[in-house]
């Protein structure tokens, strides 16, 4: 595995890939990867001839108040699973290397980044568009892989790629799990061992709120808000459960199909994200 931090030069060595007739897919990460990063990694390998991974921890992307300072950074480990999983190239750049002067320059979303997490996290997913921009730029890939439990960021990033009319294909990975349904997140290291036991809970209550969809019930504010009240009462701080439409992520009425549940709570430190589809 090459790895590069200076865009110039990786630009060069994928100009060569390129002049190969090689196709390029491309995973953005944050690092402290499990194994649904490197999931994306194995399906990126299925859709394109060079996998190209990145690392890099976007201050842009996070509030005054998150943790940008103490995200897990685990570089080393992270290099030795991507060389596992068949990476060809690792960019990995420092904020000089992708900022080098202030980004003054934003791309900035529609109106569903201000629902849902971005109700929470104001400036989140202008700080997300951005950046992804500025990697595609940098890579321009043919095929670009994010997971699905980022429901929300996957919909912004394709839509984006769709308006800018980028040529770049993008494709949603399926939420890795483990075995007891945890959604696999780089936070959830932060978890304690009473936490963790207790963090299944996130996506045994979508699957109630599913069944009762599926068995005719059609009151989605009730449903939401009792699987909130659940939560609640065994420690979770819930931002919010929202039965939305997969397309657009509007508010689900009675009447629409292809739905999808989606919900954030807070269980000590980390906030959990999950989704489920219907």
């Amino acid at each position: 595995m090459h790895i590069f931090s200076n865009v110039a030069e990786l630009r060069a060595a994928l100009a060569r890939v390129r002049q190969q007739g090689r196709s390029i897919a491309f995973v953005p990460t944050m690092g402290n990867l499990h194994a649904g990063h490197i999931s994306l990694m194995q399906q990126a390998r299925q859709h394109a001839d060079c996998v190209v991974a990145s690392i890099f921890v976007n201050r842009l992307q996070f509030g005054p108040n998150e943790d940008f300072d103490k995200y897990p950074r685990t570089f080393e480990a992270d290099c030795t699973q991507l060389r596992d999983a068949g990476v060809e190239f690792l960019f990995a750049p420092t904020e000089q290397d992708l900022y080098p002067e202030p980004q003054t320059y934003m791309v900035e979303p529609p109106e569903i980044q201000h629902m849902l997490e971005g109700e929470v996290r104001p400036g989140h997913f202008r700080g997300v568009a951005t950046v992804v921009m500025k990697l595609f730029q940098i890579v321009q890939p043919d095929v670009a892989l994010f997971g699905k439990k980022d429901y929300q960021q996957l919909m912004v990033l394709r839509n984006m790629a769709q308006q800018f009319m980028l040529p770049i294909k993008i494709i949603g990975g399926e939420t890795v799990r483990a075995d007891d349904g945890l959604a696999l997140s780089s936070r959830n290291s932060y978890l304690n061992a009473t936490e963790r036991a207790e963090a299944p809970r996130l996506q045994q209550v979508l699957q109630g709120i599913r069944q009762a969809v599926l068995n005719g019930q059609r009151n989605y504010e009730q449903l939401c808000q009792e699987a909130a009240d659940t939560l609640n009462t065994h420690g979770w701080q819930t931002d919010y459960i929202s039965i939305r439409r997969q397309q657009d992520l509007v508010p689900a009425g009675p009447d629409d199909r292809h739905l999808v549940i989606v919900a954030a709570s807070r269980l000590g430190i980390p906030r959990l994200l999950d989704n489920l589809e219907i």
